[in-house]
C-alpha cells in the first residue's frame, strides 16, 4: 500500500473514531442529564410532599389555649372589681362615690384575700388608675405580695366592631389591643371585650366578626383568650355574641356568661336559654350574680340552682367571677354569692 493509500485508510479511520466519540460523549451526557433531571424530579417531589404535609401538620396542632383550672370549688372563685366601683380611685371611674373609703386597685387584691378569702379577681379596665409600665408593674407586685392571680380583664371600650366607619372599628381593635398587652404584664390569660352599639348601624355580625378576627389573630400570637359578654341587650344579645362567635371560629375567641344581664329583658324563659347557649362557648370566665338592677331601678332575681345546673351540663370547668351588681353595700351580698357558689360547686 502506497502512502496516499495509508493515509486515506487512517483518515476513514479517525473519522469514525470521532464519530464514535462524539456518540459516546452525547450518550453519556444524555444519561447524566437524564439522571440529573430524574433527581431534580424527585426532590421537588420530596420538597412538595414535605411542604404539604408541614401544612397539615400546622393545620392539626393550630394553637389552643390552655389553662389549668382548679377543681376546688372554692380555687375557682373569682371576685370583680366592678362591683366595688364606688370605692376605686381612677382617674377613668365614673362611679367613684367620695362619700365612701376610696382605694386604688392595686390594693385590691388584698382586700379580696382579707374579705372574702379568694385568691382570684377581675379588675375592670376603667379601676386601673395609670396604664404605664410602672404602674402595672406595682400592681403585678402587689398581686404577687397578695397571692392573687387575675383571671380576666373586663374591658370597655366607646368605639364599636361593627361601626359602618372603618377609621372607628379600628380604634376599636386598638383599644382592645392594648389591653391585650397589659393582660401579659399583669399575668392575665385573658380578656372581656365590649361591643359598643353605634347609633349609625344596628348590630352587624359581619362587621363584628372582622374587626374581632384581626383582635382575636393578635391575642392569640400573645397567648391571650378573648371572651365576649352578653351584657347589653342590643350590641351584646347573647344570641348575637353566640352567632359572631361562630362566624369568627377562632379557638381564642369564647363566650362570657352572665348569669343575669339577658333577665333585663324581662323573661326569665329567655335568660335560660341566652345563658344555654353561652356556655356551649365559654372557656375560662362567667359571671355569677343573683339578679341585675334594670335602669329603672326594678330587680329582677334569677334562679342560682338552674342557672349553676346550665354551667355544669355544658361540662364547663373555668373560673366564676363574682359580681354582685345592685345598689347598697357590695360586701355582704359578694359573700353570700361565694356561699351558693361553693354550694352548687360542689
Amino acid at each position: 500500500m502506497d502512502v496516499f493509500a495509508l493515509r486515506k485508510v487512517m483518515q476513514k479511520r479517525s473519522v469514525r473514531m470521532n464519530g464514535y466519540n462524539r456518540s459516546r460523549k452525547f450518550l453519556i451526557n444524555m444519561r447524566t442529564d437524564r439522571r440529573t433531571f430524574l433527581e431534580t424530579v424527585c426532590a421537588s417531589a420530596t420538597a412538595a410532599f414535605l411542604g404539604s404535609r408541614a401544612k397539615l401538620g400546622s393545620a392539626a396542632s393550630a394553637p389552643h389555649p390552655h389553662i389549668s383550672f382548679p377543681t376546688a370549688p372554692r380555687q375557682r372563685i373569682s371576685v370583680a372589681s366592678y362591683p366595688f366601683r364606688a370605692y376605686i380611685e381612677s382617674p377613668t371611674n365614673r362611679d367613684r362615690d367620695p362619700k365612701l373609703p376610696g382605694m386604688d386597685l392595686k390594693d385590691f387584691p388584698a382586700e379580696v384575700v382579707r374579705k372574702f378569702n379568694v385568691h382570684h379577681i377581675e379588675p375592670h379596665s376603667r379601676h386601673f388608675h395609670s396604664l404605664q409600665p410602672d404602674y402595672l408593674a406595682t400592681f403585678r407586685t402587689a398581686l404577687t405580695k397578695a397571692n392573687v392571680k387575675v383571671v380576666n380583664i373586663a374591658v370597655d371600650g366607646k368605639d364599636s366592631f361593627y361601626d359602618p366607619d372603618a377609621a372607628t372599628r379600628a380604634k376599636a381593635i386598638a383599644y382592645a389591643k392594648t389591653f391585650v398587652a397589659i393582660a401579659i404584664q399583669i399575668g392575665s390569660p385573658s380578656v372581656r371585650v365590649h361591643i359598643q352599639g353605634t347609633k349609625n348601624s344596628q348590630p352587624d355580625i359581619s362587621r363584628t366578626a372582622e374587626s374581632l378576627r384581626e383582635l382575636v389573630g393578635y391575642a392569640a400570637g400573645k397567648n391571650v383568650v378573648v371572651n365576649l359578654e352578653n351584657d347589653d341587650l342590643v350590641s351584646e344579645d347573647a344570641l348575637f355574641i353566640v352567632k359572631v362567635i361562630e362566624a369568627v371560629n377562632h379557638s381564642f375567641l369564647h363566650a362570657l356568661p352572665d348569669f343575669a344581664n339577658s333577665m333585663l329583658s324581662g323573661s326569665a324563659d329567655f335568660n335560660y336559654r341566652a345563658l344555654t347557649a353561652m356556655f356551649q362557648h365559654a372557656y375560662n370566665i362567667c359571671h355569677v350574680k343573683a339578679g341585675e338592677a334594670g335602669d329603672n331601678g326594678k330587680q329582677y332575681t334569677i334562679d342560682m340552682k338552674r342557672s349553676f345546673d346550665i354551667l355544669k351540663s355544658s361540662g364547663y370547668k373555668g373560673y366564676c367571677s363574682m359580681e354582685y351588681d345592685a345598689p347598697g353595700d357590695p360586701y355582704p351580698p359578694t359573700t353570700e354569692l361565694i356561699r351558693q357558689t361553693v354550694q352548687y360547686l360542689s
